[in-house]
């Protein structure tokens, strides 16, 4: 059967971004594999890391990685995937960003995240041996994005990429930062309409998310009025050329 690789920065992306076709994919026979990048856990985070976890109103003693982690299994079994890989590096308020504004800036001059992500990268593609990858194109200039684009695209890999217009930063702003575009814009657009099955997978599957919700849609109804906005379309850039039909997935 064909692989599918997700390469999530974080404990969400994947599925809010293209979780129907992830579950497009599975319900077509494809072996489908979500992998997060920052999934790392601190065990005494300090300022403004610490910050990111209690406007969550989550308590400092509780271990927000092992909990965003178990959130990520729940949405892998909404979505009907296989269970989801979870890699060791630190998200960017442990990497010396100090403020949101600082999240979506440029990335740090000593931030050498994305030469240490490449490689674990290339050793997690040689594993899953997938015959699709799907990625992020870091609509709204969150370093992590950036630098997870930045790893992936450093290793040339020759394998499709369906890189996805990330969800929900596409929508909150009239015109959302898009500090890759120029790696992106000479791609074919492609679209993929979901069925009724998958826009359900994919809204059980954001739910699962608890800790994300309110901070990132203000409560499920909130997230219920975004995905409908979106009427079941999720959009990529393709690099490279399919070799496996993709349901539901048009030309432009």
């Amino acid at each position: 059967m064909p692989t599918a690789l997700a390469l999530s920065p974080h404990l969400d992306d994947a599925a809010f971004s293209c979780g129907g076709l992830l579950a497009s994919l599975a319900g077509e026979g494809w072996r489908v594999v979500m992998a997060t990048l920052f999934t790392g856990s601190v065990s005494d985070p300090k300022g403004f890391a610490l910050a990111c976890q209690l406007d969550k109103g989550l308590p400092a003693e509780i271990d927000y990685m092992v909990l965003r982690r178990a959130e990520d299994d729940r949405a892998a079994e909404e979505l009907g995937i296989a269970p989801p890989r979870h890699l060791p590096f630190r998200e960017a308020p442990h990497r010396g960003y100090g403020s949101a504004p600082e999240l979506f800036s440029a990335p740090r001059a000593d931030d050498g995240i994305a030469a240490d992500l490449a490689p674990a990268l290339a050793e997690l593609i040689a594993a899953e041996r997938p015959d699709l990858i799907l990625a992020p194109q870091a609509v709204g200039g969150h370093v992590d994005h950036v630098q997870a684009v930045r790893a992936l695209t450093s290793l040339a890999v020759p394998i499709p990429i369906l890189w996805w217009r990330d969800f929900p930063y596409t929508v909150r702003e009239a015109t959302p930062r898009e500090p890759l575009a120029d790696l992106f814009a000479a791609l074919p657009v492609r679209r993929i309409a979901l069925d009724p099955g998958a826009r359900a997978r994919k809204r059980a599957a954001c739910a699962a998310y608890t800790s994300q919700i309110g901070f990132q849609f203000g409560g499920v109804a909130g997230l219920d009025a975004r995905l409908a906005r979106e009427e079941g379309i999720e959009g990529f850039r393709l690099a490279g050329r399919l070799g496996a039909p993709i349901p539901g997935l048009d030309a432009g």
